[in-house]
């Protein structure tokens, strides 16, 4: 039993370390946080979305790119897909500078993706 209790302390300390050193080098994911919080304010101030017409459990945040331009500071993009609750989707881009301590560094960029060619590669 202390061989089992020991190995759970050792894995768990392994995941802790591994996603530290993750965070570190790609920066932190904010998906779900502030850029999809943003995108969706600036396609409800577009007048492309309203919060009656999305499902909000539907919602994916996938981060596609982080790059760090600083001493703790990363430049990172990520896709953002609304589902409305008819069933089409809203997808956008949305760029921005994020922290260690601070997802929202800078504003929001976003941009409207207006249709996908290849939906079948995701």
């Amino acid at each position: 039993m202390k061989e089992l209790f020991f190995l759970a302390v050792i894995l768990g300390s392994t995941l802790a370390t591994a996603q530290s050193n993750h965070e570190k080098v790609n920066g932190p994911d904010c998906s779900g946080g502030w850029p999809t919080n943003m995108a969706f304010t600036h396609l409800k101030n577009a007048g492309l979305v309203t919060n009656a017409d999305v499902d909000f459990t539907q919602t994916k945040t996938v981060r596609l790119a982080s790059e760090k331009v600083g001493k703790g500071l990363w430049h990172q993009v990520y896709e953002v897909t609304f589902t409305r609750k008819s069933g089409g989707t809203v997808d956008a881009i949305a760029i921005h500078d994020a922290s260690q301590e601070e997802c929202s560094m800078s504003g929001v960029e976003v941009f409207v993706i207006s249709k996908h060619l290849n939906p079948e590669r995701r």
